[in-house]
């Protein structure tokens, strides 16, 4: 095989399917890179058996031919090459090496065989549908940051993606995240192909990926699964993921509707606020106290071994006075997705959830549980 590609081209690729490797790898074909250059195309291709992703780019081939070489060594060679250059990739196979030239410079890296290399059979997909890049944008930022990382509870340890019906009436796609503490939850007007599609947990690793990977908002995505895989499709990448084998738990008694305390507060004020009483807050409690009487909230956070704080907000609320915690890390979380200008806090007594909402959109919710004070 011998393959001549632009650098920059070479880069952009191995950065999207070098990060799939894990670094420690007890078995060493996952450690490679599957390279395969046919046609006038290179296709690259790493996979840790979980998660597979798959790309395509221009190339000078002659002849073709595949081989497998270590990922991040691989990619540490090309970006460190002169921005510019052509990169000439040459396979040996009776030698067993890879030889890479560019310039004046000259690397041979050891190569293992393509008939090692696993394939992430996808299998048929019963389900496909085609997203905006920055609608399925949207629905991992907003819930990402919810998803547990308690490996016990594995099922939690994803993005809930599935169908449903909501408060008006209409069908949606929604995408749902909690670790048992908070909750977020992201709907977007179900896309055609979607309806029937049955309700994956789309593991934090690829959610992970997906994102990083979106580079053109515009951009049109082609989603397809079935019930124990994802694939994604993302210009020249695809990327195919097992799913989370598990059931996840009924979120919507979490969902608190009866909470009657209405707090209105400046989204902005509120998440500086929070950001500077916490800063006495010890590392392991984080907690940060909520004073809510007419017309004002007081923020206060008391830490026996470094200090105290306090910081007074005026804001709407005309309910009984209630005094609540919570880990100001998961509210500064919450507050940090809110686009607009108002947060709406629910609540109904010291002990239950309560209920966070962008006042001016209706697409998230999240839900956060109080902390004792």
């Amino acid at each position: 095989m011998k393959v001549t590609v632009e650098r920059a081209q070479l880069l952009k690729s191995l950065g999207h399917v070098h990060r799939v490797v894990e670094r420690r790898n007890t078995i060493p074909i996952l450690a490679n890179i599957l390279l395969r250059g046919e046609r006038g195309r290179l296709a690259l291709k790493a996979t840790d058996l979980d998660l597979e992703v798959n790309e395509t780019i221009a190339a000078e081939v002659s002849p073709g031919g595949s081989t497998t070489v270590p990922a991040h060594m691989l990619y540490d060679i090309v970006r460190k090459l002169p921005d510019g250059s052509q990169i000439v990739l040459e396979a040996s196979g009776e030698r067993g090496v890879l030889t890479i030239r560019a310039g004046r410079s000259r690397f041979t890296l050891q190569t293992l065989p393509e008939s090692d290399f696993p394939d992430l059979n996808a299998g048929d997909m019963t389900h496909s549908f085609r997203l905006q890049a920055a609608e399925l944008k949207k629905m991992i930022d907003k819930t990402q940051f919810a998803i547990s990382t308690e490996e016990t509870r594995y099922y939690l340890n994803g993005i809930f993606l599935h169908t449903a019906t909501s408060a008006g009436k209409t069908e949606t796609l929604r995408a749902v995240a909690t670790d048992g503490h908070r909750l977020a939850q992201f709907e977007i007007p179900l896309p055609s192909g979607a309806k029937g599609m049955p309700g994956v947990i789309v593991p934090r690793k690829t959610v992970g990926e997906v994102q990083r990977l979106i580079e053109d908002a515009e951009a049109e995505i082609l989603i397809e699964l079935s019930t124990s895989k994802i694939r994604f499709t993302i210009g020249d990448v695809v990327l195919t993921s097992k799913l989370i084998d598990g059931t996840f738990p009924d979120y919507g008694p979490v969902i608190p509707l009866g909470n009657s305390k209405i707090l209105q507060v400046d989204k902005s004020e509120f998440e500086h606020a929070v950001d500077r009483v916490s800063t006495v807050s010890s590392e392991r409690g984080r907690a940060v106290k909520l004073a809510l009487a007419s017309g004002k909230m007081t923020l206060s956070v008391n830490n026996p071994d470094s200090g105290s704080a306090t910081e007074e907000l005026e804001v709407e609320y005309d309910s009984d006075p209630l005094d609540i915690g919570f880990n100001s890390r998961y509210l500064l979380d919450i507050a940090s997705q809110i686009e607009g200008e108002v947060a709406v806090l629910k609540l109904s007594d010291p002990g239950s959830p309560t209920l966070i909402q962008d006042k001016e959109a209706d697409k998230s919710l999240y839900v956060l549980m109080p902390m004792r004070v």
